[in-house]
């Protein structure tokens, strides 16, 4: 079977917790980046002026990158979304790679090896959290927390309430500094799963809760039947 192609120029994405990014990665160098942070909302017309900027910094188009990267959650329903769909649409109109990145493998690259297995603590903001652990997701109140196995460490960012909850507990937890996804590390996880160092990842929303909008109780309105003229 043929290798994969290199990955040298990747246009990460990522707006899945409270922080929106783009950036333009080449090997481990950030050529260009643009991140806000701080928000819950907005993503979706924040975003795509990101991507046009590092892209025009950084000298390139979007058919000029090898692969495109972006994170799929766990993490805010809207945000996901707007990250999701910005980056099918540029790797369907430039015919480049989709790679997808939980919020869990772009935070365990800024965690250095400490022999301990890894959680990834996230906000679910409604009054419970998300842990990534294992390549699995699920949401827990806080004093229904499972007790880890042995030493752990946590990165996310309900990481330091989580670490909290489980020292009390007497567990041996070690609070890492990683909060939100960096672009680099979305960028070398995506490069690694394009390259087969992880398993494949279906470029799909990783939500763990149903959303929160309903549908109206009558259902959508019914489409129209033709064009109106005055």
């Amino acid at each position: 079977m043929p290798e994969p192609p290199p990955t040298e120029r990747i246009l990460a994405l990522d707006s899945s917790l409270s922080r929106c990014s783009a950036a333009v990665v080449r090997g481990d160098a950030v050529l260009a980046e643009r991140r806000q942070d701080g928000l819950r909302q907005g993503q979706a017309a924040l975003l795509p002026a990101m991507v046009r900027d590092v892209l025009a910094e950084a000298g390139l188009a979007v058919a000029d990158v090898d692969l495109i990267a972006v994170t799929v959650g766990p993490g805010s329903f809207t945000g996901i979304r707007a990250g999701l769909a910005l980056a099918h649409g540029l790797a369907l109109a430039a015919g480049r790679p989709l790679a997808a990145v939980s919020v869990g493998e772009a935070l365990a690259g800024a965690v250095p090896a400490c022999g301990r297995v890894l959680w990834a603590a996230i906000d679910s903001r409604r009054g419970r959290v998300f842990i990534e652990r294992d390549g699995t997701v699920a949401a827990w109140m806080l004093d229904a927390l499972p007790s880890p196995p042995g030493p752990v460490a946590l990165a996310g960012d309900a990481a330091g309430l989580v670490a909290a909850y489980l020292a009390a507990r007497g567990c041996d937890v070690l609070l890492t500094d990683a909060r939100l996804p960096e672009p680099l590390h979305v960028a070398r996880a995506a490069r690694s799963r394009a390259e087969g160092g992880l398993p494949a990842r279906a470029a799909q929303p990783l939500y763990v809760d149903p959303p929160e909008a309903r549908l109206p109780a009558g259902g959508l309105r019914p489409a129209p039947i033709g064009e109106s003229r005055l």
